[in-house]
């Protein structure tokens, strides 16, 4: 069997090392249009930063590794076009050759690209993306050159990493976002604790502000908005991201929503033996019940180990997600998982709610701070979302409440969870438990 993965980074490098683990017979083959293979694309903005401070660290396999594994990758192979009837493809390789290459079964893991809104004078020097290895090398190499002010067009969570690594190496930093709150995520009531936290710390942020153009001769020297300029010697556009589709709708891919491409909980096509996964594709919400697009490293890399088990033969599915994301800024981490309030009213789902303020350790614990946990429930106690926003780890605690939420959880159960304890850790009792209580006490 001969196996050809588009793609060489997250997704697509899991489907290869999962498809030849459980076939080993297999031939599987990868095709990177990067020079930089299996590479952590979320660990960019603290490369930037300098809290990783070797580029060699952000690369989890070399190729040399996968090549002793007995997988064949190839970088700075661009697939130009998927021959599906001939089960061939066209690739451009890394001296500008074109090559035809043969398959049996296809993984598409093509990825996503920044979005690039149409502001005018993009093409200046220091304004950037950053989505790859050499965009992290660009900005440091803006940053060592003597860049002092940045504005970041973008208030989501690339944004607000990068808040985070610019002022690590000491810039003044203006966040703009065009929607009314950063962190677009979380309801409007915790997004500003997030704001506040901003200001407090000196970062510029401004919302319900559209950047209109950069200013500059040759190199970004500040950003006109609707409201005013604001001076600059570096920009980061980070406004998003969308699914590297074309390649797979030009050959008769079915696209699904925002464009990414539609596949089955076995990470199928609508094509016969052509597989994708990672944030080219959408994925299975199980609280929508219905297809989503929300690219993130975590479902790209269980999208690629299905698509990986099921092109050689196997029958697993994808498990779904419940919307878990996590970020952090500074001293300050932000988590989220199932329904926000605008997602449940999208829906039409009549949600109550209650937000409460705790301790993340017992108080008497030095360094003992404060967070924030918002629970979102229906009338019968059933928990359908959840926001914490707090200083060190204490967002992290989300993760017991996707676990909940995906598992059905009442608020009754929650509020009876057998969590661990110890001053260091917690207080005795845990912000989830007693956000559950606060909220089973609102239905009484």
């Amino acid at each position: 069997m001969d196996v050809v993965v588009i793609g060489a980074v997250a997704a697509g490098m899991s489907a290869a090392s999962k498809a030849k683990r459980t076939e080993p017979e297999a031939r599987v083959r990868v095709f990177g249009r990067e020079d930089n293979v299996s590479y952590a694309a979320c660990g960019l903005p603290y490369y930037i930063g300098d809290v990783v401070q070797d580029q060699a660290q952000l690369i989890a396999r070399t190729q040399e590794e996968f090549a002793r594994q007995g997988i064949e990758v190839n970088v700075g192979h661009e697939v130009k076009k998927i021959l599906p009837k001939e089960r061939q493809l066209l690739v451009l390789d890394a001296s500008g050759e074109e090559q035809t290459v043969n398959y049996d079964k296809l993984v598409i893991c093509t990825g996503a690209r920044p979005v690039l809104p149409p502001i005018g004078n993009s093409d200046l020097a220091n304004i950037f993306t950053v989505s790859s290895i050499p965009d992290s090398e660009a900005v440091r190499a803006a940053i060592e050159a003597g860049a002092k002010r940045a504005v970041i067009v973008g208030g989501g969570y690339i944004g607000l990493e990068m808040v985070e690594a610019l002022r690590l190496k000491g810039l003044e930093v203006s966040v703009i976002e065009r929607s009314e709150q950063i962190a677009g995520t979380i309801d409007p009531e915790m997004a500003k604790i997030v704001r506040d936290y901003l200001l407090a710390e000196g970062v510029d942020v401004q919302t319900g502000v559209a950047v209109e153009e950069f200013i500059g001769e040759e190199t970004v020297r500040g950003v006109r908005t609707n409201q005013g300029t604001v001076p600059c010697d570096l920009a980061i556009i980070a406004v998003g991201v969308a699914p590297n589709s074309e390649l797979a709708r030009d050959a008769g891919i079915e696209l699904g929503v925002r464009g990414a491409i539609r596949v089955n909980r076995r990470m199928e096509t609508n094509l016969p033996d052509i597989y994708a996964a990672g944030d080219c594709a959408v994925a299975w919400h199980e609280l929508y019940q219905d297809n989503t697009y929300i690219p993130l490293g975590t479902t790209a890399n269980k999208q690629g180990r299905i698509a990986g088990e099921n092109v050689v033969g196997g029958q697993a599915e994808f498990a779904g997600i419940v919307g878990t994301g996590i970020v952090k800024v500074m001293e300050l981490g932000i988590g989220r998982t199932g329904l926000s309030n605008r997602e449940a009213e999208t829906l039409g789902k009549e949600l109550l709610s209650v937000r409460v303020e705790v301790n993340n350790r017992a108080g008497y614990y030095p360094q003992a701070g404060k967070g924030t946990v918002k629970l979102l429930f229906d009338h019968e106690g059933k928990v359908w979302g959840a926001q914490m926003v707090g200083s060190d780890n204490f967002a992290k605690r989300i993760d017991v409440l996707a676990a909940a939420i995906q598992s059905g959880c009442s608020l009754q159960q929650l509020a009876g969870l057998d969590l661990s304890y110890s001053p260091p850790f917690s207080p005795v009792w845990d912000p989830v438990l007693v956000a559950a209580n606060v909220a089973l006490g609102k239905l009484r």
